[in-house]
């Protein structure tokens, strides 16, 4: 039995050493090959065109006042946004791995909907209800609140871009690992909040974590949702991707290129401390598991 179950893995094994190496060496310099073209080479332009004038006018570019505003929205933006979607993740992660109801695959489907749908339509739409011509625009006039072309707009449309990636993050994780502990926490008597913060928490941090991580960079990286909302007013509802579009359009290359810096670098600590984060939550899944599986 034993060499009849080995047989195929055998066979396959060979079957893997027979493949010729100019096949191993040509899948491995294709990918090498499309990595380079649309990953480094793109952000390597970046960064020479950022200092095409040297350190002096790189820095005076950032410390430009249209910049510096740009910036301080970009980080308001974020620190709005990346904690409501996170309450929103872990509450739709709880609901949807720990219950059943009806029109939990609807929900499911919502979540996943901002995936699917172009930003610019999510802008669109928040100018058909918030606009001065919009749905709710002439009552919002009476009340001098003003949503598009300001900060409230720029906030919805980052949110509705943002608020899959935590919850996207949790369900899988939380279906996965079951909730066992939970019951035997409350069993214990641990109350509701206890049990989160004692039990459910440590289990999830490596992909709330994750999850926060890949929402904070999409809330600073947003243009398209943002672009439509914002009205490109200079100083006041210029995030920074729209402030390198901005530049560019007026032929000021290096202070677009500048800020767009800044957006690579964001990009680039995104994904090392994604890879650790995974890392981490690998090893975490690994220690729980029993001996032997």
């Amino acid at each position: 039995m034993n060499a009849i179950s080995a047989t195929p893995f055998i066979a396959s094994k060979k079957l893997t050493l027979a493949d010729p190496d100019w096949v191993r060496y040509a899948l491995i310099g294709l990918t090498l090959g499309i990595m380079g073209m649309f990953l480094v080479l793109p952000l390597a332009t970046v960064l020479i065109e950022a200092f095409a004038k040297g350190w002096s006018t790189y820095s005076a570019s950032l410390t430009h006042p249209d910049a510096l505003a740009a910036m301080r929205l970009t980080v308001l933006v974020a620190v709005i946004t990346v904690p409501l979607t996170t309450v929103f993740g872990v509450s739709a992660a709880w609901a949807i791995a720990r219950f059943e109801f009806r029109g939990k695959s609807l929900l499911i489907t919502l979540i996943d909907l901002p995936f699917s749908v172009s930003p610019v339509i999510a802008g669109l739409i928040y100018v058909l209800i918030f606009g001065a011509q919009g749905w709710l625009g002439p009552w919002l006039s009476e009340h001098d609140i003003k949503i598009i072309f300001a900060v409230p707009g720029i906030i919805l449309a980052t949110l509705f871009v943002t608020f899959p990636f935590v919850a996207r993050e949790l369900i899988p994780l939380m279906q996965e690992i079951g909730h066992e502990e939970e019951e035997a926490a409350l069993s214990l008597g641990a109350s509701g909040w206890q049990t989160f913060f004692k039990v459910t928490l440590p289990n999830i941090k490596w992909a709330l974590l994750t999850g926060v991580l890949l929402c904070n960079a999409r809330a600073m990286g947003e243009f398209g949702a943002v672009s439509v909302v914002s009205g490109h007013i200079r100083g006041l509802t210029n995030t920074l991707p729209l402030h390198v579009e901005v530049s560019y359009n007026e032929y000021d290359f290096v202070g677009a290129f500048a800020c767009a810096s800044l957006l690579a670098a964001l990009a680039i600590v995104t994904l090392v401390f994604k890879t650790i984060l995974e890392w981490k939550r690998s090893q975490a899944l690994k220690a729980s598991r029993p001996a032997g599986e």
